[in-house]
């Protein structure tokens, strides 16, 4: 039996998808999953399903949402009483349940011992471990709930730490001497992401590695002109280093300088959950 939320909501027990219809169900499940064996306070699910307009029903409409929860537990034999699973604690409820059948926590997992494989320079298995985790990507986080305010923070923080992942796997198949498998994959992320500069200076760098100056060039001027009409901006001291280092056709320098450009966020350090960042806790 697991639980995925690493694109659609779902609960599957053996073969079979057994996921509440409920939409507003399966959005106090996402929640409740995603801070498995931690409190989630009543007031934090309110205001996740009615934001800052709630029901004078809301306290019950939760108890009952909860109670159907509950009632698949039991009904999927996860448990002989739902209570045992999903607890009734002081000012909240606590999913106690192994965070190894939950695709988030396995991808959190993953993502550390990669992140931490490749700054030891194990970059053949950083690039196993990193790739390992992304495979357990469906879609975008939580695709098929209409999130609140609060698991619309914790969407927006999977899909950083997934965007984070896709750039160390990437930084460790450039390590290996992957570049000329890695064309078609950073083409395609540039066409979907034309402001991100981090994919275009790899981009360039693997062209110039496989003997493709020209084509590098037209993605650096791509870029340029991007930058310009969207947003009034030149491409970073960064991507402006590695253009000048294809100009001048200075491996080292293109080289260094992808070295320190390095993924655009450093990764997060564990704490034992999936948690937002958010000023008021979950």
């Amino acid at each position: 039996m697991r639980f995925t939320v690493l694109g659609s909501v779902e609960v599957i027990n053996g073969d079979r998808h057994c996921t509440p219809s409920a939409p507003k169900v399966r959005q106090v499940l996402a929640l409740l999953l995603l801070r498995a064996n931690h409190l989630v306070r009543v007031d934090s699910i309110i205001e996740e399903l009615w934001c800052d307009s709630p029901p004078k029903s809301a306290m019950t409409t939760a108890q009952t949402y909860i109670y159907q929860l509950r009632k698949m537990i039991e009904r999927e034999g996860f448990a002989q009483r739902g209570e045992d699973i999903l607890q009734t604690q002081s000012f909240g409820y606590l999913l106690n349940f192994r965070t190894d059948a939950i695709d988030a926590w396995n991808f959190e997992k993953l993502a550390a011992e990669g992140q931490a494989e490749l700054r030891a320079g194990r970059a053949e298995q950083a690039a196993t471990t990193l790739a390992k985790a992304l495979k357990l990507w469906a879609g975008p986080a939580l695709g098929n709930i209409a999130c609140g305010p609060v698991l619309s923070a914790y969407a927006v923080q999977l899909e950083e730490q997934r965007l984070q992942v896709l750039q160390q796997r990437i930084e460790a198949d450039i390590q290996l001497g992957r570049e000329r498998e890695l064309v078609g994959e950073l083409r395609r992320l540039v066409a979907e992401n034309p402001l991100n500069e981090w994919f275009h200076g790899r981009l360039i760098r693997v062209l110039q590695a496989i003997g493709r100056r020209h084509e590098a060039l037209q993605t650096y001027q791509q870029l340029r002109t991007t930058l310009s009409e969207e947003i009034g901006l030149s491409p970073s001291i960064e991507v402006q280093r590695i253009h000048q280092g294809l100009l001048s056709d200075d491996h080292v320098l293109l080289s260094r300088q992808s070295a320190h450009a390095g993924p655009s966020k450093s990764a997060p350090e564990r704490t034992g959950t999936v948690s937002p960042r958010r000023s008021r806790s979950a």
